[in-house]
């Protein structure tokens, strides 16, 4: 199996390689954002590790231009940084996992077996309801051909939406998966989200596909 390691530390970036060919991968390496896009695009790696924080792009860039260009290897992320704002950044741009420096090598090991198990072009399936189209890893919505920017949280809402088309709902169902289990603010947040969602993806368009069910919740219609 071929990887990638993607780090500008030279000590760190050779101690991947020596460590990585140990356990029988062929590596290359690179040491900046600009040479991983370049490499990616010229070769099929089963797994690529990647550093975050590298000369730019950064490996957070580097990873949602994988995606968007249709790069599917599987992409484990390392940082020093252990905040869970940066954990979820690197998820969100497409990273299969994530681990914050120092790692036990035995642990970064099983995390690249695990990756490397998977379909290399298996990807993500782009989520359809009509003419809206969501990528939920190009973080990508469209009506048509007309782009539409939503926020975190829209993006969420409609995603858990066009995974149940023709279903109701609930406002409670919609917290917990949205949300989250702890979350304690009232329920009329999803309300105030469903109409943002409204102004973005149905009125500019002339549709009404998000529907309200008196006393229920909201279903987005297939069929309008």
């Amino acid at each position: 199996m071929r990887l990638l390691v993607v780090e500008d530390d030279p000590g760190m970036a050779a101690l991947l390689v020596r460590s990585l060919k140990h356990e029988g991968y062929a590596v290359d390496a690179v040491r900046t954002g600009e040479d991983a896009l370049w490499s990616v695009q010229e070769n099929d790696y089963d797994g690529v590790v990647l550093d975050a924080m590298i000369p730019p792009p950064n490996g957070f860039e580097v990873c949602r231009r994988m995606r968007a260009e249709g790069r599917w290897a599987p992409v484990l992320m390392l940082t020093a940084r252990d905040r869970v704002p940066d954990r979820v950044r690197g998820l969100d741009a497409g990273a299969d996992d994530y681990m914050t420096k120092p790692f036990a090598l035995a642990e970064l090991f099983a995390r690249v077996r695990a990756l490397t198990r998977r379909d290399p072009l298996e990807r993500p399936v782009a989520l359809r309801v009509g003419d809206l189209v969501l990528d939920p890893v190009a973080h990508v919505v469209r009506r048509g051909d007309i782009g539409i920017a939503l926020s975190p949280k829209e993006f969420a809402l409609l995603h858990e939406l066009m995974r149940r088309p023709g279903e109701v709902l609930t406002r409670t169902h919609l917290i917990e998966h949205v949300w989250d289990f702890a979350y304690d603010g009232g329920s009329n947040v999803v309300d105030v989200y469903v109409r943002y969602l409204r102004d973005k993806v149905d009125r500019p368009f002339g549709r009404d596909t998000i529907r309200t069910v008196r006393g229920a919740g909201y279903r987005l219609d297939p069929d309008v």
